[in-house]
């Protein structure tokens, strides 16, 4: 059964252009160049006269029904939802780091470190993070990811999560500089 009576592709002058400048610009998504491919074969008025479905699958090694599908897409929701994949609403694996984990990383960041230790290491957080059940696994790299997120190093000697912007009024830069007698030597601030 080849299925061609029943969804007719005929592409207007204008979605014929479309497509093959889509084969052969060579810039989209692989699918979507294998998909506008057989588009192009299964339109009623191809030049070459039409293709049936098995002669595409064979041509373009796909099976059967990957061609009675996007030609059921076309005809029943038009050119692109045909052409692109279909949008995930939520990723295949839930992230591990959510605001709760990420707040409680900050928080434990601007603890005291452990005994023993000057400042915490991505590796003493990891653990700290598993000892405290707050997640049951995760790498140091995604620690890493997530402090960089908001900003912030283990390794710092501030309090804060978030440093001011401004340093304060006491600290600034001095530079020496040469005024016009040469043995003298003058301080000015920036």
């Amino acid at each position: 059964m080849d299925g061609s009576n029943k969804y007719i592709v005929q592409l207007s002058a204008e979605a014929r252009a479309r497509l093959e400048s889509i084969t052969h610009n060579g810039s989209a998504p692989a699918k979507k160049i294998l998909h506008a491919r057989v588009l192009l074969m299964s339109d009623q008025h191809h030049e070459s006269g039409r293709y049936h479905d098995h002669e595409i699958a064979a041509a373009l090694g796909v099976h059967l029904n990957t061609v009675a599908r996007i030609r059921k897409l076309f005809v029943q929701r038009g050119e692109q939802p045909a052409l692109d994949r279909k949008v995930r609403l939520t990723p295949p694996v839930p992230p591990k780091v959510d605001g709760r984990v990420e707040a409680t990383l900050v928080a434990i960041c601007c603890s005291p470190p452990p005994e023993g230790h000057v400042r915490w290491t991505l590796n003493l957080l990891r653990r700290e993070a598993v000892g405290r059940k707050i997640v049951t696994r995760i790498c140091r790299e995604t620690i890493r990811k997530t402090l960089k997120k908001t900003r912030f190093s283990p390794g710092e000697s501030s309090v804060s999560a978030f440093p001011n912007a401004t340093p304060p009024a006491w600290w600034r830069r001095w530079s020496s500089c040469w005024t016009s007698t040469q043995n003298r030597k003058t301080t000015m601030s920036r």
